[in-house]
């Protein structure tokens, strides 16, 4: 089972992340596109991504951006899952 991170593991986790950036208990990043095709490929491959590490962002998806939102609700703040996960995200784009 996940356990909580101390704040000055977030930071220094938080730092090998390009965007991502502390939100209270969560971390997130917003990423642009060019049209509305391009954000549901997106989207589509962090759903494959959550179902493959059963690790599951919130997402709030717009025309042309999306916003992944990262925390370990059960520990109620983050935990190096959320972290992983964000790097595979980041991963999609930037790999």
């Amino acid at each position: 089972m996940p356990t909580a991170l101390k704040s000055e593991d977030v930071a220094n986790r938080l730092k090998s992340l390009s965007g991502w950036e502390l939100a209270g208990k969560e971390i997130r990043k917003t990423y642009h596109f060019t049209n509305y095709h391009e954000t549901m490929a997106f989207v589509n491959a962090v759903a494959w991504i959550a179902h493959q590490t059963n690790h599951h962002p919130d997402l709030e998806v717009g025309y042309n951006k999306c916003v992944v939102r990262y925390s370990t609700h059960s520990v109620g703040g983050l935990s190096e899952n959320d972290f992983d996960a964000a790097a595979k995200v980041e991963g999609l784009l930037n790999p």
